[in-house]
């Protein structure tokens, strides 16, 4: 199964929380070449399956297609997600309703002008300000008692309203204004240090200062000209005007939800921070026409040979990484989650870097190694703080491109195929970081 959406979509974060605590297997498609929002979801194939364009989009293996985050979280949960009584049902429903329709509005008129993406209103700001307070203090008063939303465990319920609260915790709410809601950030707090939740969102870090918003050039809406008086006299232009008024507030209705799309994609692009391979020369290999190849033609007769005809030695390694704790590796499925976190985790590297990922063996008797392409000549984990969670649990292994080992490695980790002597236990099933 597949989930389409654009990096660090909170909306998406739903789903893919929900499968980790349901074991569902899901891809998530989130950069090129799988997906570039903007293009991909333009296409007439995107568009035949999801006529709105908007992601999160999600497609099963079987063809079954669903948007709207809300729905596609749902489907991929589990009764005790769910609900097992229509009671419990319907109050997971009353929370996961109240984050869109209470939580949601507020959140983004105070947070998004402080990310620079929508214009800053002091007026709206206040009020948005007011009704956050409400929000919380229902919150707090309902947890008061509870330590999740719904039951006694994480359901959907806390699943949809903690992620539709992450950036209020990350950009706004600091210690003092979270002061009488401690509640609501110990719940918070619960859920996102819960190994589903990690596995998603990583370290989730409360501000300890609002941000404030700081673009001069947006401080203020322009303000409206006041219409001139026509001299044919007051009456004369009012139908006229009624006219414009009304094809102007048309014309304007459709771009202001077009604008809070493209807020969502603005928001998934971070601040930009410092390439960690800026210091690194450039080089002639072309990491996306190669996974173009690998993606799109067939492995062993194009992708691999495109591979070793224009892999460059000294601008790229290949490495070999093996998960040191095989003995720990239980149900399948749950290695594979295993696999998959680490990779969205890793989801700023994809750029710079390539992997072919293989669990071999069966429940309770399997192991995980892969290939790993990265730019430079050490292994790119140390680069950055948010890339080093995982790869401590692995050995790693610098490769000679020109030994014959490596040429039959590539191949058959590129390829899922083939007689993989070192390993010792049939191919599983293979994951891709592309």
């Amino acid at each position: 199964s597949t989930l389409y959406t654009y990096p660090e979509n909170w909306r998406a974060f739903k789903a893919q929380i929900a499968a980790q605590y349901s074991g569902a297997r899901l891809k998530v498609a989130s950069s090129a070449p799988a997906f570039t929002f903007g293009q991909t979801n333009r296409t007439p194939t995107f568009l035949n399956n999801f006529p709105l364009g908007k992601v999160p989009a999600f497609q099963g293996d079987d063809g079954f297609c669903l948007f709207e985050s809300n729905a596609i979280a749902h489907y991929l949960s589990n009764e005790a997600l769910r609900g097992s009584s229509p009671q419990t049902q319907s109050q997971v429903l009353q929370w996961v309703s109240f984050a869109d329709a209470e939580i949601i509005p507020p959140a983004s008129a105070w947070v998004f002008p402080t990310l620079g993406i929508m214009q800053f209103n002091k007026q709206a700001t206040e009020q948005a300000k007011e009704e956050v307070k409400k929000v919380l203090s229902v919150l707090n008063h309902h947890l008061n008692t509870r330590t999740f939303l719904v039951g006694e465990r994480v359901s959907l319920a806390d699943i949809s309203v903690a992620c539709s609260m992450i950036w209020l915790f990350k950009q706004v709410l600091e210690p003092s204004f979270r002061q009488p809601f401690p509640n609501v950030t110990r719940w918070f707090q619960t859920c996102v240090n819960q190994p589903q939740f990690k596995t998603v969102l990583g370290e989730v870090k409360l501000c300890d200062k609002m941000a404030q918003f700081d673009r001069k050039d947006q401080l203020l809406p322009k303000k409206d000209t006041p219409p001139k008086k026509e001299k044919a006299g007051k009456e004369a232009g009012k139908p006229q005007e009624k006219k414009e008024k009304k094809k102007k507030e048309e014309k304007e209705a459709a771009p202001a939800e077009e604008e809070m799309d493209e807020c969502e994609a603005a928001l998934a692009s971070e601040p930009k921070t410092k390439d960690p391979f800026a210091h690194l020369p450039k080089s002639a290999f072309v990491m996306d026409e190669f996974k173009r190849k690998y993606s799109n033609e067939d492995t062993l007769t194009v992708a691999v040979p495109h591979f070793w005809e224009h892999f460059d030695k000294e601008g790229y390694s290949i490495w070999y990484g093996e998960y040191k704790f095989p003995e720990e590796l239980t149900m399948t499925f749950m290695s594979c989650n295993l696999i998959m976190g680490m990779f969205q985790r890793l989801d700023k590297l994809r750029k710079n870097g390539f992997a072919s990922v293989i669990l071999f063996g069966g429940n309770n008797d399997s192991s995980i190694s892969g290939i790993w392409i990265f730019r430079g000549q050490d292994l790119a984990f140390t680069l950055s703080d948010d890339w080093q969670i995982d790869y401590e649990s692995y050995a790693w292994r610098k490769l000679d491109p020109d030994s014959d080992e490596t040429k039959t490695m590539v191949k058959e980790y590129f390829a899922w195929e083939g007689e993989f002597k070192h390993v010792g236990k049939p191919f599983s099933q293979g994951k891709c970081f592309k």
